[in-house]
């Protein structure tokens, strides 16, 4: 189990877009479990919208990519949190994403992410999005980690 204090050690996301709370299982090179408790009290339900408040799909993406950020580098370079100030990751591709189900306030959103490739700094995933027990949205992801001075 990883919480928020490690996670803020890997990636570089703050409030509002760090959309990790906590990481339940990760298997390096293979898979990564982590969630995000939605609560009314985030900013993008001031707007997304105001009378029927919706998580954005592209919040459920991108909680995923960060999900699939922290196993790549858990992957890359073990518990060696130092590396995280000199790298950053940089996502490629986003395909075959479906919404299924709204998300709303009160929800816990899971993101369940695979390993489909991995070759070098390149990591392709399978990523899922569920609420309890139902599918919510899911996308394949590619992702490269490159040295920060370099972006």
């Amino acid at each position: 189990m990883m919480k928020v204090e490690k996670i803020r050690q890997i990636l570089p996301h703050r409030y509002p877009l760090l959309l990790v709370d906590r990481v339940t299982q990760l298997i390096p090179q293979q898979s990564i479990e982590a969630y995000k408790n939605i609560t009314i009290n985030e900013e993008i339900f001031l707007g997304h919208f105001p009378g029927k408040p919706i998580y954005p799909g592209v919040m459920q993406i991108e909680g995923m990519a960060q999900a699939g950020g922290i196993l790549a580098f858990v992957s890359m370079f073990g518990d060696d949190t130092e590396q995280a100030k000199n790298k950053i990751v940089y996502f490629m591709t986003i395909d075959n994403t479906k919404f299924r189900v709204p998300v709303i306030p009160g929800d816990k959103l899971i993101y369940r992410l695979n390993v489909i490739k991995h070759k070098g700094n390149i990591w392709h995933l399978g990523a899922e999005a569920y609420v309890e027990d139902k599918l919510v949205s899911q996308a394949e992801l590619k992702a490269m980690i490159a040295d920060a001075e370099d972006s």
